[in-house]
């Protein structure tokens, strides 16, 4: 770690915006591009600074300590008013009661419930699948993340909108929440373009849809034994005051983009990397074999299941969804050798720690069996954070986990998936990090 508490400037600023540019258009690019020049380096986006953590020992720190860490900073402080004040954007003070009344809808219980959701709806997904066929990965697991969300988050029956327009919106919003909370001038977001109207638009169906679940859900009284049950029956401590509508809103509009991105993307980069890595795809096939012959799997199964496992951990740390967090300082503290005042920002990259080769051999290389405990007992803790990490750990790490496992054994029962030649695959920055088109050809296993 530095010694030296002078914290230098990343190179490339322009006048007025900064490092904004670089921020928007290669924001990948830009933050690898940043190894070697120190474990701190403050950046400028529009008229703000804000330092970028780079050492594993300070981000440990940094999320251990939640409050004088605060979810804030240049992502968080916009995408709350976005968003909302669900757990995932919430500060430091609403957080302990946010998560104490969310917690039971991710209880074991639930989620043996939820893992037959996922079983059921990745066996209708690759079943429609013909061998020798050209499908779009990134597409086919959208819908599988639709399919699970809509089954273990709420009812759809309800819904005007169909899945295609619901899955419509979450796209354009992803996309558009990423450009506001990086973009320096909020002017700009306020000029009606069709892609402003579009995002306002979308975030006015998904709350429409919202508002029309949560009424049927009260009036019925039911509970169905999926997430806004859970959160409708939460209890604050008093035993009697529960979650408002906003709240409900907010957490079920988090809940829902982040079920829905970063599990399909889990999901289609494993299948991608194991598309050139074959030796890694039969591996898996044997396990699946060995483990669940002709039964599909089900939550018992999934610790069981420890190759496919390392597949989705490995995948994670190569393309990790959450690849940029922040925080904001509330009071002054020394952050290694530099001392930070309150109201600092601090940004930290998943994405270019998982990839520096300071903590990770070969970095660029997919080799799930790093993540054998013998091996991976060598990677410092806070190198490896595709959940984030401390108090503030996703909620749901255990939920995606379960349904990108499940997914990865139902598809390997019955298919290979070869890349078409001479596609390149792109990764998309936006709010989480997404793969682009993934054309494969699905095999059936004799």
């Amino acid at each position: 770690m530095d010694t030296s508490s002078e914290i230098g400037v990343a190179p490339g600023g322009l006048p007025l915006l900064g490092h904004a540019l670089q921020m928007l258009r290669h924001p990948l690019d830009f933050l690898t591009s940043l190894r070697g020049t120190g474990d701190v380096v403050k950046i400028r986006l529009g008229p703000e600074w804000a330092y970028l953590v780079r050492h594993p020992d300070l981000v440990k720190q940094v999320l251990a300590d939640a409050y004088t860490f605060d979810k804030g900073g240049i992502v968080f402080d916009k995408a709350r008013n976005i968003l909302g004040n669900g757990l995932a954007t919430c500060p430091a003070g609403d957080h302990l009661r946010q998560r104490r009344l969310l917690q039971p809808a991710f209880s074991r219980e639930r989620l043996i419930n939820y893992a037959v959701c996922m079983r059921d709806a990745a066996r209708t997904r690759v079943e429609s699948w013909h061998d020798g066929q050209v499908v779009e990965v990134d597409r086919e697991m959208g819908s599988l993340a639709l399919t699970v969300a809509t089954r273990t988050l709420f009812s759809m029956d309800s819904v005007a909108e169909s899945p295609e327009e619901i899955q419509a919106s979450i796209q354009t919003i992803l996309s558009g929440i990423y450009r506001r909370v990086i973009t320096p001038f909020e002017v700009v977001l306020r000029v009606p373009t069709r892609k402003n109207r579009e995002f306002d638009q979308a975030m006015a169906r998904m709350y429409s849809v919202i508002h029309q679940i949560t009424e049927d859900y009260r009036t019925a009284g039911i509970d169905r034994g999926d997430l806004l049950s859970a959160l409708l029956a939460a209890r604050d401590e008093d035993g009697t005051t529960g979650l408002t509508n906003r709240e409900i809103r907010d957490q079920i509009l988090a809940l829902f983009l982040a079920g829905i991105e970063t599990t399909a993307a889990a999901m289609t980069w494993s299948f991608h990397l194991m598309g050139h890595h074959p030796e890694v795809e039969a591996r898996l096939h044997a396990e699946v074999d060995t483990l669940l012959g002709d039964k599909p799997p089900g939550f018992e199964d999934v610790p069981k299941l420890t190759h496919a496992h390392r597949v989705i951990t490995e995948a994670l740390r190569l393309y990790p969804p959450l690849w940029l967090l922040t925080r904001r300082t509330t009071a002054e503290v020394k952050l290694g050798n530099h001392l930070l005042q309150p109201g600092t920002a601090i940004l930290f990259s998943s994405y270019a720690m998982h990839r520096d080769a300071t903590y990770f051999e070969h970095p660029e290389r997919f080799d799930p069996d790093r993540w054998l405990p013998e091996r991976a007992k060598a990677v410092p803790r806070g190198a490896m954070i595709p959940f984030s990490a401390g108090k503030r750990k996703c909620l749901g790490d255990t939920f995606g986990m379960t349904e990108a496992t499940i997914a990865l054994a139902t598809v390997a029962r019955r298919w290979r998936l070869r890349p078409v030649p001479g596609k390149r695959i792109s990764s998309i920055a936006r709010i989480t990090l997404a793969p682009g088109a993934v054309p494969m050809r699905v095999e059936r296993r004799s």
